[in-house]
C-alpha cells in the first residue's frame, strides 16, 4: 500500500468493489462446498465462527483483505448444505428469484442511505436488541417446534433487522467515514448482513409456498 493512502478516509464508491469480490469468493466457494465430504461441514462451521468472533475482538486494522477473503471462501462452502436443501426442497429458480429479491433489497437500502445521507445511527439499540431476540428464538427453534405464526414472525424479523443492519452500517460509513485500512473490516460486516438478509428471504419463500 503507498504510504501517502494510509489512514485517508473512504467512500462507499471505495467499499463496493471489495463487497463485490466477497460475493465472488463466497460464489467460488459455494461451488467448492459440492466436494465437500458431509463431515467437514461441522468443522468449516467451527472455524467460519472463530474467525466471526476472532474478527470482533482484534484490531481493526489486522482484519486485512486475506482474512476477508479467505473467510468469504469459507462461508460460501459453509452455506452449500442450506442452499441446497433450498434448491432441493423449493426448486432452483425459487432461489434464484429470491437472491434476486435480496440484491433489489439490500441495494435499494445501501443505496437510500448512500444517496439521502440520512442517519440511520438511532436504529443500533434497537437492531442489537432485536438480533439477540432473534438468537434466542433460533436457539429455542432447536429444541421446541415452532408454530406457523412464530415462524413467520422469526423470519420477518429476521429480514427486517438485516435491512436495518444494512442501513446503520452504511449510513454509519456515509457520515463518519473509515480509514482506508479498516476497509475488510467493513465490508465483512455488510457481507453478513447480505447473506443473512438472502437466507431469511430464501426461509420467507419456503415459508409462502408452504402456506400455498
Amino acid at each position: 500500500m503507498n504510504p501517502s493512502y494510509a489512514g485517508s478516509r473512504v467512500t462507499m464508491g471505495d467499499i463496493f468493489p471489495a463487497l463485490f469480490f466477497s460475493l465472488l469468493f463466497a460464489t467460488v466457494g459455494l461451488f467448492a462446498g459440492s466436494y465437500v465430504p458431509r463431515p467437514l461441514f461441522l468443522p468449516l462451521m467451527i472455524v467460519e465462527l472463530i474467525m466471526i468472533v476472532a474478527a470482533s475482538f482484534i484490531r481493526r486494522r489486522r482484519v486485512g483483505y486475506g482474512f476477508l477473503y479467505a473467510f468469504t471462501f469459507i462461508s460460501g462452502m459453509t452455506l452449500y448444505p442450506a442452499i441446497a436443501y433450498y434448491v432441493s426442497s423449493l426448486g432452483a429458480n425459487v432461489v434464484l428469484q429470491a437472491f434476486g429479491v435480496t440484491v433489489v433489497a439490500y441495494g435499494a437500502a445501501a443505496l437510500y442511505a448512500t444517496i439521502t445521507k440520512a442517519d440511520f445511527g438511532f436504529l443500533g439499540g434497537f437492531l442489537f436488541i432485536g438480533l439477540i431476540a432473534l438468537l434466542a428464538m433460533g436457539v429455542l427453534g432447536l429444541f421446541f417446534p415452532m408454530s406457523h405464526t412464530v415462524n413467520w414472525v422469526y423470519t420477518l424479523l429476521g429480514v427486517l433487522i438485516f435491512i436495518g443492519y444494512t442501513l446503520f452500517d452504511v449510513s454509519r460509513i456515509v457520515h463518519y467515514g473509515i480509514d482506508r485500512d479498516e476497509v475488510p473490516r467493513a465490508v465483512l460486516s455488510l457481507y453478513l448482513n447480505f447473506v443473512n438478509l438472502f437466507l431469511f428471504i430464501l426461509r420467507l419463500f419456503g415459508l409462502n409456498l408452504k402456506r400455498d
